[in-house]
């Protein structure tokens, strides 16, 4: 019998992308001030995004690293800012310009941020049921304010942060940690995640079922990740389990 939801947050309650894509375009704005049209500001603040997510080469991985560890994400995303407008042959900026652009992103992304439309009634219903966990990948100082912004520990009964732990999605330490806060055994569970390495192959690393939120993905075979679930879009997550618990109420009877 289910007895516990664990719920990724980035594009599976939350529409992040919708969130980034404003702040993207804020920052160009921002920057295009700054540097003037000799800067692909477009191409700029794509970059920026893909910094912060970690998309690093080697070289960028030892460096970056070494700064978040030695010093803060701060000053990492400022670091990250005056490198991608060198790379771009702009003049250097200041540690204080770099600031202003980076709180100009985080500004605007946040305020963009918000749950997918009927994902607040949706966990407000399954909150009377199941016992709910959200796990969410990434640094504090980005997912710390997300997770206030939408007031989400007024929705569910525990959130995990990666960047708070030793360990993240997809290490089986995490989702250890999840089970024993939700008071649960692994096959009373169900993770919900739109990553199939992080969400999915975690989950089945830790004999849990899975649903896969696709998002128009590519599914791959060979990859050998099979998700037990599989929905096009948050919005269709009160439908399916609507479903699964009646289909296991019926079962139980």
């Amino acid at each position: 019998m289910l007895k516990a939801l664990f719920l990724d947050m980035d594009e599976t309650l939350c529409d992040t992308s919708k969130a980034n894509i404003v702040a993207k375009h804020e920052l160009a704005k921002s920057a295009q001030i700054l540097c003037g049209d000799s800067l692909n500001s477009e191409k700029f603040a794509e970059r920026y995004v893909q910094g912060i997510y970690r998309q690093w080469t080697a070289l960028e991985q030892q460096k970056y690293m070494q700064i978040i560890e030695q010093q803060s994400e701060d000053a990492f995303r400022v670091q990250l800012i005056q490198d991608l407008l060198a790379d771009m042959q702009q003049p250097a900026v200041t540690v204080e310009d770099a600031l202003l652009l980076q709180h100009c992103f985080d500004k605007e992304r946040l305020a963009a941020f918000d749950f997918f439309p009927g994902i607040e009634l949706f966990l407000r219903d399954m909150r009377k049921r199941l016992t709910l966990v959200v796990i969410t990948n990434g640094p504090a100082f980005s997912q710390v304010p997300k997770v206030k912004r939408v007031n989400l520990a007024q929705h569910v009964d525990h959130i995990i942060i990666g960047g708070q732990e030793k360990e993240q999605k997809p290490e089986r330490s995490i989702f250890t940690k999840a089970l024993r806060l939700a008071g649960c055994e692994n096959h009373e569970v169900i993770h919900i995640g739109d990553g199939l390495i992080p969400d999915i192959a975690g989950a089945n690393a830790s004999h849990i079922k899975s649903v896969w939120v696709r998002h128009n993905q590519s599914f791959d075979k060979n990859l050998g990740i099979t998700p037990d679930y599989i929905v096009e879009h948050p919005a269709e997550l009160p439908d399916f389990f609507e479903k699964l618990l009646f289909e296991q109420l019926l079962q139980s009877s």
